[in-house]
């Protein structure tokens, strides 16, 4: 009993988003700046290849002003290799499947017998069959706080070298999200993760799998997330709201109700005060979703990542999205940081490449162009 959306949690608020209502959570999110996100689906019937693929086609088709999603990654249930083909064919990014734990017994105890998710082994094979389908970007998570973290990690390694293995592509993102609270939640405290396990985890995961983006959400503190990404952490989310149709109902209020949410965040702060602080810290934020669209993915991005040639092109696109950013969204101190950043960066790379990077960010400064990389 560790998700608040649970179908025996009769406390849950349940509701699905209709067409109208998706689109004005995608102009709540574009009216902030994010290029990029992940849609969410739950495991119900109803929630099908030709559902999520339709729900992608409109998240992509949603305009506003200089806002656009670039980039869409999927979290959803196992599929079928059709189902894969049919959601691949709207134009996803990265498709995430979490097993949750690969404890086997625990994993037994936790979901009831008789349902697809009940299957461990349909769930493990998922991303194996998404892969066949041409999904080539995906993304392993479990949840830490069910069974004993190292057992976790060492589950969360041997997949990704399978993956690598069988089709010469390791995973995309490892996602390792921690115990929150939830609506009638119930579990096992043996198994809470503490911070400085949770650090040390993040530390294995990059040693290990040192080619794979780490995702770390707004479930943790603002602290945390601090200390984590100078562990190895890529990968965060801001301004986020879990609540169904929290990004126009919800805003940005510090205010979470358990009964519509599937877990508590941690980290409430705005696409704004997070782009600060990581600015604060001298870190570049990126919106950057070139890779994808340039079809650098599966095993031409890892032909790249492995041996790092890949940061001659995020750091130019870090920059250029930084900059999209600062000049359509930021908040006045915001943008004074990441210019300062902006011009620390540039100094730091080689000559050669200076003057093209300098070219692209004076023409978004000035307004005559937009979604620039290489």
């Amino acid at each position: 009993a560790y998700c608040g959306f649970r179908s025996t949690n009769a406390s849950a608020v349940r509701r699905t988003l209709d067409r109208q209502e998706l689109v004005h959570q995608v102009e709540a999110l574009e009216d902030k700046g994010h290029k990029r996100l992940v849609l969410v689906y739950g495991e119900h019937p109803d929630y099908d290849a030709g559902f999520i693929a339709d729900s992608v086609r409109t998240v992509y088709g949603v305009k506003r002003g200089h806002g656009e999603i670039r980039r869409v990654n999927i979290n959803a249930a196992p599929m079928d290799e059709a189902g894969y083909r049919t959601v691949k064919a709207a134009g996803i990014g990265t498709w995430q499947i979490f097993q949750e734990t690969y404890h086997h017994a625990t994993y037994a105890s936790l979901h009831p017998a008789g349902t697809r998710k009940a299957d461990y082994r349909w769930r493990l094979s998922g991303l194996g069959r998404a892969m066949r389908a041409g999904c080539d970007d995906v993304g392993l998570g479990v949840l830490f706080g069910l069974h004993d973290w190292r057992f976790e990690v060492l589950g969360l390694i041997a997949h990704a070298t399978y993956l690598r293995d069988c089709y010469r592509c390791g995973p995309h993102t490892i996602s390792f999200p921690r115990l929150r609270p939830a609506s009638g939640m119930e579990v096992d405290p043996r198994w809470q993760v503490r911070d400085e396990e949770m650090l040390r985890i993040i530390a294995i995961l990059r040693l290990a799998v040192p080619y794979t983006g780490l995702i770390l959400t707004a479930r943790e503190p603002a602290e945390l997330r601090r200390q984590a990404i100078a562990m190895g952490v890529s990968q965060i989310d801001a301004g986020s709201r879990i609540e169904i149709g929290g990004y126009t109902e919800c805003g940005d209020a510090q205010v979470q109700v358990a009964e519509r949410e599937q877990f508590q965040l941690g980290d409430l702060r705005s696409l704004d005060e997070v782009i600060a602080d990581l600015l604060a810290q001298g870190e570049v934020p990126s919106f950057c979703t070139g890779c994808y669209r340039l079809g650098r993915t599966g095993e031409h991005f890892m032909e790249y990542a492995v041996p790092g040639f890949i940061r001659k092109f995020c750091t130019p696109n870090a920059l250029t999205t930084l900059q999209e950013y600062l000049c359509d969204y930021a908040s006045a101190p915001t943008k004074a940081l990441g210019q300062g950043v902006i011009a620390l960066e540039l100094a730091k790379m080689p000559k050669r490449n200076q003057g093209a990077v300098r070219k692209r960010l004076e023409a978004i400064r000035a307004g005559t162009a937009r979604d620039l990389y290489v």
